[in-house]
């Protein structure tokens, strides 16, 4: 079995250490690429200005902070990242990877999982670029878990070019537009106005929502994990849902630690299915207390969590996070459960918004050999209750 990374005396940065701390002095992009970033096309999702960087839409006040990972960061050989488009089930990944990890270190019973938010055990590489918290990264002994949502192309070559390896999620995409707007509506500050749905389906459909489009980003990894399998094991959420001790295995085994006979025996596998299942970490007393965020805004852990989903096979799912790309004046490391399912587009769109969102799906993935949603749209077309909510 590989080596498990051991953590630090506190294994998060904690918000009261950042807090208290003094800022990193790695380099930063200099002052003048602002005249750079006014250059580049504008869009936006709602009040969120963006700039097409690349290929993609990126949020403009975050760009700087990409910019400086593309220069300035420099992967580990045996780093493992977790990777997404947002709102694509990464929170589920990174505790499922933490878990695996360091199974040997921590007794499931008390785990770090148990204590700690899983952005804090599992850091963005964006945030802590943006926060000026590389110091942080840069402490955690290797092997290192990191997340991030930069597209593929714009990853440095520190990261393309070595031997750390990428684990990516995707999700069908009528599900991951939803849960990006519920999540905007959620997070947005009182002064900004709601984005109506109908205005984010067209700029998801036309791929000008942030770090779009979002076929663009799943074709790069999907691709990347064809060319080197070893190096990029691609997930999909739904899969993921539907055989989660499978995958589970299956993703232990693309770490490099795969159960033993004797842990396989032990229930261990399903053990780590329930540590990190929707109804365990939302019911911690972690994510029910306190607050996140910083000056400007701040928001309470309990007021962060909705109604409780089921699913035929477990009750097992992501909670929304605030995505360093998508902060309203600071990175967040938040959790934020609405329903953490698949399907849940037929209480948002209508039967026509869905195929409209699946053919331009199947024309973007053409010929990829990738296959993303596409499921019930037919089924639902003569529910007007499922399509549109009860």
């Amino acid at each position: 079995m590989a080596m498990l990374p051991s953590l630090p005396s506190s294994p998060l940065p904690h918000k009261a250490q950042e807090d208290e701390e003094e800022e990193d002095q790695t380099p930063r992009p200099p002052q003048d690429c602002s005249d750079f970033i006014s250059t580049l096309p504008k869009g936006g999702w709602g009040p969120i200005r963006t700039r097409k960087y690349q290929g993609f839409w990126v949020r403009e006040d975050v760009l700087p902070s990409i910019m400086a990972i593309q220069k300035n960061f420099k992967a580990r050989p045996d780093d493992l990242f977790v990777m997404s488009y947002p709102k694509s089930g990464i929170i589920w990944l990174k505790a499922l990877t933490f878990a695996i990890m360091t199974r040997t270190q921590y007794p499931l019973a008390r785990h770090p999982l148990l204590s700690f938010n899983p952005h804090d055990c599992v850091l963005y590489v964006e945030e802590c670029f943006h926060r000026s918290l590389i110091s942080k990264m840069e402490a955690l002994p290797s092997p290192r878990i990191l997340a991030i949502h930069m597209p593929y192309s714009l990853l440095p070559d520190s990261m393309t070019s070595s031997s750390c390896r990428f684990v990516y999620i995707c999700r069908d995409p009528k599900d991951t537009l939803v849960s990006m707007w519920h999540f905007r509506e959620k997070t947005r500050p009182k002064t900004m106005e709601p984005t109506p749905f109908a205005e984010a389906f067209e700029a998801f459909c036309e791929g000008t929502s942030p770090v779009g489009p979002m076929w663009d980003h799943a074709l790069e990894y999907w691709r990347a994990s064809l060319r080197s399998p070893e190096k990029v094991l691609f997930l999909k959420y739904e899969e993921m849902m539907d055989e989660p001790v499978g995958n589970v295995r299956r993703l232990a085994e693309f770490m490099g630690c795969p159960f033993t006979e004797e842990e396989e025996k032990g229930g261990v596998v399903e053990e780590i299915v329930k540590l990190c299942s929707f109804e365990n970490l939302k019911n911690l007393e972690v994510n029910k207390v306190g607050t996140q965020g910083g000056p400007g805004f701040v928001i309470t852990n309990d007021s962060c969590w909705g109604e409780k989903w089921t699913t035929p096979q477990i009750q097992l799912k992501t909670k929304r996070v605030l995505s360093p790309l998508y902060d309203d004046a600071v990175a967040i490391s938040l959790i934020i459960a609405r329903k953490g399912g698949a399907g849940d587009w037929k209480n948002h769109m209508s039967p026509e918004m869905a195929r409209r969102l699946d053919a331009i799906t199947q024309q973007k993935l053409f010929e990829s050999g990738l296959t993303l949603g596409s499921v019930g749209v037919e089924a639902s077309s003569g529910d007007d209750a499922s399509a549109h909510g009860q």
